[in-house]
């Protein structure tokens, strides 16, 4: 009984011996890793690397979609488009690039507009066959200027709606712009660099903002990837294709080029878009007035005519009755 007793003891006292080393040495770790410098260096150089990683995942996951879309119906429509000269020359570029402003940069965005461009007034023409068939008694002229005004139609129909695109996106992104340049100097005045603000501020605008915030991430993605950020920069000009954003990326471009402080280049450009869509709100009030007199012309006069020269002319009426 007492051999047992005895070696409990020395297993109890073994075991707190152990316990107590682990604690000893955590400690040691613990406070070594809280008095050491911090190299931000080398967190700057794991969060670019992480980032790449993600970024590499990312394109890969796009292979793969754009892959899978070359076995779908996509593809026997590309190989059409190829072999009629369609993919290539000035009005493909002039359609990409109009594509692009729409927020579309998908590679099949081309070969499915393209398509649209081409398939669409045959759509309409036939549409229109079917309804001029039905009359029989119009005339053979008025049928034919049917078919050919709904083909042509239908040929520029996928380029009016591809412009109202355009146009309500750079809408949303003129909108958008002050807000995002005042988180843009918060950043710069908290000591994070362009690419890194970029990323803060498409992160923090996307919900309300998602063009501008996807325009955003894109170009802070394209400023540590391309070996010329001047050229990341005019990229972001080209796809929004805004003075605004012109005048954004030449201020940035300067700022890097001249070491110029990037707050106070981004605080004066935010006070001058602010100022601008200020302009323009009392420029839309100065026209009111014009716009409402054609309104109060025809719906408001006629109904004062009434009032004040309703009852002479009952009065007249009822005199000449009498």
């Amino acid at each position: 009984m007492t051999s047992v007793t005895s070696f409990w003891n020395g297993l109890d006292q073994s075991s707190f011996a152990v316990i107590a080393g682990l604690g000893v040495l955590v400690t040691l770790l613990l406070l070594g890793h809280a008095f050491l410098p911090e190299d931000s260096m080398t967190s700057r150089v794991r969060g670019h690397l992480k980032r790449r990683d993600n970024v590499r995942m990312d394109r890969l996951q796009v292979r793969q979609r754009i892959a899978n879309l070359r076995a779908a119906p996509v593809g026997p429509l590309r190989t059409m488009l190829a072999r009629l000269k369609l993919l290539s020359g000035e009005e493909a570029r002039r359609s990409a690039e109009l594509l692009t402003h729409a927020g579309w940069r998908a590679r099949d965005a081309l070969t499915i507009f393209m398509g649209l461009r081409v398939g669409m007034p045959a759509v309409f023409g036939a549409v229109a066959l079917v309804v001029v068939a039905a009359h029989a008694d119009m005339p053979l002229m008025m049928r034919l200027t049917a078919v050919v005004g709904s083909a042509v139609v239908g040929a520029y129909a996928p380029l009016l709606v591809l412009r109202r695109i355009i146009a309500r996106r750079q809408h949303r992104i003129r909108r958008q712009l002050p807000d995002s340049l005042d988180l843009l100097v918060i950043c710069a005045e908290a000591g994070l660099s362009l690419d890194a603000a970029l990323t803060r501020v498409s992160r923090d605008l996307g919900p309300a903002a998602p063009q501008l915030a996807d325009e955003l991430s894109l170009t802070a993605v394209e400023l540590g990837f391309l070996p010329n950020r001047r050229q990341a920069l005019q990229n972001l000009a080209r796809r929004t294709d805004l003075p605004a954003i012109r005048g954004v990326v030449n201020t940035l471009v300067q700022t890097e080029r001249y070491g110029t402080p990037l707050a106070q280049a981004l605080r004066v450009l935010a006070a001058e878009f602010r100022e601008e869509r200020m302009l323009k709100a009392e420029e839309k009030a100065a026209r009111l007035p014009a716009i409402l007199t054609v309104p109060m012309i025809i719906f408001i006069l006629p109904t004062l005519f009434v009032v004040l020269i309703g009852p002479a002319m009952v009065r007249v009426v009822h005199n000449f009755m009498g």
